[in-house]
């Protein structure tokens, strides 16, 4: 398949989000931690799904929701993610093209069907999140189109998507092509580093040189070098990849990259809505203003404000001009 040039292209679970309203009582009753991921079989989910009240479905997942970002941005993204010839697998196909994301990879039959999120969001704007990856689990490289990937500046790959075995080596995979054709790969990292032997795995495809730019909240950073401060984990992931991008929350966010290191506060939000995604559009626009050229710090700040945008409703989804907000 003939492939023009892209800006970037993701790998990513193909979810589409549940979200709903919920005060510390419902997450306490049902066990839950706040501001924490599960994951959860197929039942389970249709289980929360009855308890939960009136809820919105937007497509999402993490590197999704950071190519929607990235073609608001004005960028030429691609997204390749399994999704089930179910209703809401058509639903995310339509959310993905009609943000002009190009998105290719073919549905399989369902059961299993295509994931869910459940994310309830308390009144401090805290997500708690449930996921049933279910058929984004189901990725193969050989969902993989090469020539799509030789084609895009950087490779974007998901820490969600890390844990099974088949869509770990599609990414692996995916990475190779792009190293091979001289681009650069990014990964993101996810809570998920916490389940089984998944830190071990991460750690090992940054140890092997794969990974050029690193992105991961301060709690992910710190959970795969197994440091504590923040300097000791910049020290422990130097040399290992190219540039490491940590963020924290309302502390603002840090880059190192060679010798040379840059520290923001966050961009300033009217109020905090609802905090999911803030992660997934702070790396939009971080790879939209390394694409244009832009320096560290100013990588930062339009990572900042794109994450402010987002936090500032419901849904990762943008729903303004984002170009204007970050200015790019």
């Amino acid at each position: 398949m003939s492939s023009s040039r892209l800006d970037i292209v993701a790998i990513g679970d193909a979810i589409v989000d549940v979200i709903a309203t919920c005060d510390d009582s419902f997450l306490e009753a049902r066990g839950f931690e706040k501001g924490t991921m599960r994951l959860l079989s197929p039942a389970e989910a249709a289980d929360l799904y009855d308890a939960i009240g009136p809820a919105r479905e937007i497509s999402g997942g993490s590197a999704a929701n950071s190519m929607a970002g990235a073609a608001a941005l004005g960028l030429k993204a691609a997204f390749v993610g399994q999704v089930a010839d179910d209703q809401l697998g058509s639903i995310f196909a339509h959310d993905m093209r009609a943000l002009g994301v190009r998105f290719d990879t073919a549905p399989i039959a369902a059961p299993p069907p295509t994931g869910v999120c459940l994310i309830l969001v308390t009144p401090d704007a805290q997500r708690t999140m449930s996921t049933c990856p279910a058929a984004s689990h189901e990725l193969t490289a050989a969902a993989l189109d090469a020539e799509l990937i030789r084609s895009a500046e950087v490779t974007f790959l998901e820490g969600y998507l890390w844990g099974p075995e088949r869509p770990r080596e599609a990414m692996l995979q995916a990475a190779r092509i792009a190293r091979s054709a001289g681009r650069t790969v990014a990964f993101t990292l996810s809570e998920s580093l916490c389940i089984g032997d998944r830190r071990e795995g991460v750690l090992g495809m940054v140890e092997a040189g794969l990974v050029d730019i690193l992105f991961g909240n301060e709690h992910e950073v710190r959970h795969l070098t197994g440091c504590e401060a923040v300097p000791d984990c910049i020290e422990a992931l130097s040399g290992k990849v190219g540039t490491l991008v940590m963020t924290r929350g309302a502390e603002g966010s840090i880059a190192s990259q060679g010798g040379e290191r840059a520290d923001i506060p966050a961009a300033p939000v009217g109020k905090v809505v609802d905090t999911t995604g803030a992660g997934d559009l702070f790396a939009a626009g971080f790879l939209a203003a390394r694409l244009r050229g832009r320096g560290l710090e100013s990588c930062l700040q339009a990572g900042a404000l794109a994450a402010a945008e987002i936090i500032s409703h419901f849904g990762a989804r943008p729903e303004v001009d984002l170009r204007r907000v970050v200015n790019l």
